[in-house]
């Protein structure tokens, strides 16, 4: 399996529904195209919805670190890129971002997501037929650079 390095999903278009009093797509749909974008990997790496329902297994978003850099309107088309920075047995460590067509970069995303069993539901390791799929992107992945904003703290910058 070839994957690439980053992860660029298909054109995402920013739905009506989505913009917000301020004329701009409010906050919460930046996680959703993360999510879209995050889901036609998932579904490369075997770990998708049919996943989900077959194995009844899947992945749980654990922690979040959003930061928002460009505003996104009506009529606006992105891709949403995915780069793995770091795995185990468990685990995934990612770092997303939101990219106008265009290509400036609207959006940031780092997560940490775990495997789940969801009879339990409880965190569980990856059967051996997708942990091959993820250290695979894994090494793929290994030759980019880390990210600058991958580690990010929020604080309030003292002069």
């Amino acid at each position: 399996m070839t994957l690439p390095a980053p992860f660029v999903s298909s054109v995402l278009d920013i739905q009506a529904d989505w913009i917000d009093y301020n004329g701009h797509l409010n906050m919460a749909y930046y996680n959703v195209l993360f999510d879209r974008g995050g889901d036609q990997l998932y579904d490369l790496l075997g770990i998708g919805a049919e996943y989900a329902q077959t194995r009844r297994m899947t992945i749980y978003t654990a922690e979040a670190h959003v930061c928002y850099l460009r505003e996104l309107h009506l009529g606006d088309r992105v891709t949403v890129t995915y780069q793995l920075i770091d795995c185990d047995a468990k685990r995934l460590r990612a770092y997303q971002e939101i990219r106008h067509v265009d290509g400036w970069v609207a959006a940031t995303s780092e997560t940490l997501s775990l495997h789940v069993d969801m009879n339990g539901p409880k965190v569980t390791p990856f059967p051996p037929d997708i942990t091959e799929r993820i250290e695979a992107m894994f090494v793929a992945h290994s030759s980019l650079p880390m990210p600058e904003r991958a580690g990010r703290a929020i604080s309030i910058r003292r002069k």
